[in-house]
């Protein structure tokens, strides 16, 4: 064998070997990179609760009941809201009065200090007793008392009765 093809031998040999030296590194690379993304990830799983219960609604129920008060009902009524049950009556005196849904405030709202809009809120004040209390208030000063608001006219004792627990001059304890 001539030294020339002795040399293109261990060329070619030299050749395939580096061939299958970097098929062996890309398979080993493919492999390595298979495992990779194969493994599950780390972390800790999401635990999904259900959605909260909604807390019951507390509602001043009045008018044609038997235990008018505040009560703690279930939604989807409005927190705070006023549940007024109309009179039945014979149909000579009348359309029966709409079911109100005004809302009552949330703290007793003081009688000294309350504008027409916070006086209105109250259960069985409309803009007429509101304007006649703010009035009878700047006419007279402050009220020294909440039972000084029978002195208002349109307001007697039943009235003075259903707002008390629902006001303030300020003063009571």
């Amino acid at each position: 064998m001539e030294p020339q093809g002795r040399e293109d031998l261990l060329f070619r040999i030299w050749e395939r070997g580096l061939s299958y030296a970097l098929a062996l590194v890309l398979g080993m690379a493919l492999a390595w990179g298979m495992v990779l993304t194969a493994r599950t990830p780390r972390g800790e799983p999401i635990h999904l609760k259900p959605p909260p219960t909604p807390p019951p609604v507390v509602v001043h129920v009045a008018c044609a009941v038997t235990q008018p008060g505040v009560y703690a009902l279930p939604a989807p009524l409005k927190d705070g809201q006023q549940i007024c049950v109309p009179w039945q009556h014979d149909h000579a005196a009348g359309p029966l009065p709409q079911a109100s849904a005004t809302l009552a405030p949330a703290a007793k709202v003081n009688i000294n200090t309350a504008d027409i809009a916070q006086l209105e809120a109250l259960p069985g004040i409309g803009p007429t007793l509101a304007q006649r209390i703010v009035a009878y208030r700047e006419a007279h000063g402050p009220f020294a008392s909440i039972d000084d608001l029978v002195h208002v006219p349109g307001i007697g004792p039943a009235t003075l009765e259903r707002l008390r627990p629902w006001i303030t001059t300020g003063v009571e304890p």
